[in-house]
């Protein structure tokens, strides 16, 4: 995929709010991204991902609460992050917690999330959350008047693959009642939670009409699967950080999910969700170009 110049994104004195967005997709490797910028020197990550301020910050509110009376014995929580290979926190991060859960409560206000990344300290910092990829028109208007210099990243995959994913994860986590069979799954699709995600030729194009050109940053989950180094040296350095530094211990294809179950999509499944998606698989091919443009034939539409 073609892709702009680097950005000239790193903070200045004065400059306050995030650097960049990632608005998705869902299922498209964004806590990959979360990971490798999360442990890069140049780069201070919120402690948790997904603040999901401007869509439902209460979805959030639970797990910056439960966070912050695990700081409670900070030492004891460092060590269980430590051996899931996440940063340890410290002073800044409890800050910011306690700054979110003030923030969490109270009307949206531009301003006062802006405040919440002076907490980076002169870093590159930024939103990774694929909730506001299903965000409407005068919400993107409004974090795109408001954040005009930051960058905007989205990730598109396989939109097959990306729904089959989704169904996946909310088997896991129960969001799905009763037994599953190809025609129940294939009518979710009809489901907003579903469709709104599913079209990722929309949702970009929704965000091009309020980004400018050269602040957004598209990329291919393929890229990911294929050659994991050369897409985390691409985007850091797009986003303005130095791609020769390591992010702490984590390998470029570091994959929390690694040896996690999963279950193949069945063939006749794929088939037809395929067939349901195939206006959308051409605009992404279209849109997307790179690997996107495999896309129809892998999925035989």
């Amino acid at each position: 995929m073609e892709q702009p110049k680097a950005f000239a994104v790193a903070p200045t004195a004065g400059n306050i709010g995030p650097d960049f967005f990632c608005f998705g997709a869902q299922k498209g490797g964004t806590r990959w991204l979360f990971d490798q910028l999360d442990g890069h020197p140049d780069f201070w990550m919120p402690p948790i991902k997904e603040l999901h301020y401007f869509n439902n910050p209460a979805s959030r509110r639970d797990m910056a609460m439960k966070l912050q009376r695990a700081t409670g014995k900070l030492d004891a929580l460092n060590r269980r992050r430590e051996k899931n290979r996440r940063r340890p926190l410290d002073q800044h991060d409890l800050a910011f917690l306690s700054d979110f859960l003030a923030l969490s409560e109270q009307p949206l206000t531009y301003t006062g999330y802006a405040q919440l990344f002076r907490h980076a300290r002169g870093r590159l910092s930024g939103d990774v959350t694929p909730g506001y990829s299903v965000l409407d028109d005068k919400r993107v208007a409004g974090i795109t008047e408001h954040f005009p210099d930051a960058v905007y990243v989205f990730i598109a995959r396989d939109p097959v693959k990306r729904f089959w994913s989704q169904v996946r994860m909310h088997v896991h986590k129960e969001r799905l009642a009763g037994r599953l069979n190809t025609a129940k799954v294939v009518a979710l699709l009809d489901e907003g939670r579903y469709r709104k995600r599913s079209f990722q030729s929309e949702i970009v194009a929704r965000w091009k009409r309020f980004v400018s050109p050269d602040r957004i940053v598209l990329l291919l989950f393929d890229d990911l699967a294929v050659d994991a180094a050369n897409l985390r040296r691409r985007v850091v350095s797009l986003l303005g950080g130095d791609p020769d530094k390591p992010s702490g211990s984590l390998p470029p294809d570091f994959n929390r999910k690694m040896g996690k179950s999963s279950v193949p999509m069945p063939e006749d499944l794929r088939r037809m969700v395929a067939a349901r998606l195939a206006g959308e698989i051409h605009a992404c091919a279209e849109a997307f170009g790179g690997a996107a443009k495999n896309w129809p034939a892998a999925n035989g539409v």
